[in-house]
């Protein structure tokens, strides 16, 4: 049962909104602290969300006062919370207001930075870059580059396979969503992105040159000039990438999207598409080096498919490689938190929140609660398998791609990169750590394993 809310004032009850007062001293009543004098817990929660929002549930429970980026907040931790926040009946939490401090300047006007009927209509008219036909094409877009990469990697001994993959990621993105490979500049796109995503966990948020803040905004500029130039030829063209598609797309009525908005669509869908599979794909391969029998299992599976160049149906038969990435982003979530604002004073399980109160939930946290997941720090993807089917306890138990209307759009595309990786390279090679030492792990901008993750590629 997801967490009771209650609206207060429901007619005349104060609204977020621009220039609405933040929530700040009105959060007394809710058990927790504040942290560092002016930082609070921001560093504790750069350094290591998962533990920093862990020690805060011993302390106080699942619901409790939090204080980051200069800004109080209420951490709702469970996977009823998780439900009451996403799904919001009552339309009570808004994404837009939520990520707007993080993303707003840098991903300005994307999908999660939209809400209401602009949310829908907007995801509507994306919704056609991701069916099966145009699936379908991006599998033939990406699969020479695919065999080409995985056959420069069986040969390097150690390969560097977190840089690799997100390389290899971001080329693919540009074949799918740009429809052309980025060569020379491959190098100043997958920096500019590395630069927004920093720039979007910066405390220091301020134009100033010199600081993580200003390099993101450059890198925005430069990509957005980069997207600009190629709207054009896009829009008269009849190409199968995603820009493409997003250029001819209409809504009910007619209309197309502007120059702008699509602008601002490809920066972010670029972001997700090369950085959180990227991360996730890292986890899977680390995971997959630790366990040799799951490594063989998939290696097994990809051998059967028997097709040097599988479609997307054959691609779906790849179960035991969904199970293992299920598995990786249960681990280590791309996205370790999700933030909203309350748009109205409500009260969630009785607590109360005033409008305009910064709310997180943790789909991290969830994924490693021990009343719902057996062992729940080892990697066992049998999980996701019938009979135990763990996931299913709760309908927002798992949730790495985000839920409710916000769910991310991408998800399909990121399990199909995965799975043509997984196709191409494990029949072929062993995957081990190299000199045996496994990595610890970095959580900035995305979770992944320290030094690169270096591993042994070695024939089978």
């Amino acid at each position: 049962m997801p967490a009771r809310i209650s609206m207060q004032d429901r007619e005349g009850g104060p609204s977020a909104g621009a220039g609405a007062p933040r929530a700040t001293r009105e959060l007394d009543h809710i058990a927790g602290d504040d942290g560092l004098p002016v930082f609070g817990h921001t560093f504790a929660f750069l350094r290591d969300a998962r533990a920093s929002l862990m020690g805060m549930h011993r302390r106080y429970g699942p619901v409790f006062r939090y204080n980051s980026f200069f800004e109080r907040s209420v951490v709702l931790l469970g996977p009823a919370f998780n439900e009451a926040v996403l799904f919001d009946r009552e339309r009570l939490f808004s994404s837009r207001l939520g990520w707007d401090h993080h993303l707003g300047a840098l991903f300005p006007r994307g999908l999660l930075l939209r809400d209401g009927d602009d949310h829908r209509r907007h995801r509507r008219l994306m919704q056609a870059a991701f069916k099966p036909a145009a699936m379908r094409r991006y599998v033939e877009l990406m699969t020479p580059l695919v065999a080409e990469r995985m056959q420069a990697w069986s040969g390097r001994r150690p390969l560097r396979f977190y840089p690799e993959a997100k390389q290899l990621l971001l080329d693919a993105a540009a074949v799918a969503f740009l429809g052309l490979s980025l060569g020379p500049e491959a190098d100043r796109v997958n920096r500019a992105f590395i630069d927004l995503v920093t720039a979007a966990i910066a405390v220091v948020r301020a134009p100033v040159p010199g600081l993580g803040y200003h390099r993101g905004l450059r890198a925005r500029a430069y990509l957005t000039g980069l997207l600009r130039d190629l709207i054009p030829a896009r829009r008269d063209g009849g190409g199968d990438d995603m820009l493409s598609q997003l250029c001819r797309a209409t809504d009910e009525g007619g209309a197309r999207l502007h120059d702008d908005e699509i602008v601002d669509h490809m920066v972010f869908l670029l972001m997700a598409a090369h950085d959180t599979t990227a991360s996730a794909l890292a986890t899977l391969a680390l995971a997959l080096a630790d366990h040799p029998d799951w490594q063989d299992r998939l290696a097994a599976e990809g051998a059967a498919l028997g097709a040097p160049a599988p479609d997307l149906d054959a691609l779906d038969r790849l179960t035991d490689a969904d199970l293992a990435f299920n598995e990786a982003l249960r681990l280590y979530t791309p996205v370790r938190t999700l933030p909203r604002r309350t748009l109205r004073a409500c009260a969630v399980a009785g607590v109360k929140l005033p409008a305009n109160t910064q709310v997180w939930i943790s789909p991290d946290f969830t994924h490693l609660m021990p009343e719902w997941w057996s062992e729940p720090e080892r990697f066992d993807p049998e999980r996701f398998a019938e009979p135990r089917a763990e996931h299913r306890g709760h309908p927002f138990l798992w949730l790495p791609f985000g839920g409710g209307v916000h769910k991310c759009l991408g998800m399909h595309f990121a399990r199909l990169q995965v799975r043509m990786v997984v196709h191409r390279l494990l029949p072929h090679v062993r995957l081990r750590l190299s000199r045996g030492r496994r990595p610890a792990y970095r959580f900035l901008p995305f979770p992944h394993p320290r030094r690169g993750l270096p591993l042994v590629l070695e024939p089978r």
